[in-house]
């Protein structure tokens, strides 16, 4: 069973989010997602600046075995890039949940909060 931490939202596309204190948010994939893609190779991060809508691709992630999508799990503008993931995209595999991709400012915070609870993403990921 994966590991789903409860603090964080989710995206049917196996994104998580985290709500920051300054009103931003932090996205990176979830651990389901990192184990089904296996051993990270390759990380594409958005530009900063760039502006999202929800569920267009923002930035890609490959593995050995194939590439994937990672999806805006909401709209907003994207304010920092996790360059560290980027260079070792093993630290995903490692640590999905500390080895962010992105943060955002969200075009409405409030969109946060109709994005999967944990235990809706835990269903989603045991159906996949």
């Amino acid at each position: 069973m994966s590991n789903v931490p409860s603090n964080l939202k989710y995206a049917a596309s196996h994104e998580w989010v985290l709500k920051n204190a300054d009103g931003t948010v932090t996205v990176g994939i979830s651990d389901h997602a990192q184990e089904a893609l296996g051993d990270l190779v390759f990380v594409e991060l958005p530009e900063v600046g760039a502006h999202y809508d929800a569920e267009k691709e923002i930035a890609v992630v490959e593995s050995v075995k194939a590439a994937a999508d990672v999806y805006a799990p909401i709209a907003g503008t994207v304010t920092e890039v996790n360059q560290a993931a980027v260079d070792a995209p093993e630290s995903v595999n490692a640590d999905a949940y500390a080895a962010w991709l992105f943060k955002m400012t969200p075009d409405n915070i409030a969109d946060v909060d109709t994005l999967l609870d944990a235990a809706a993403y835990q269903a989603v990921a045991d159906a996949a």
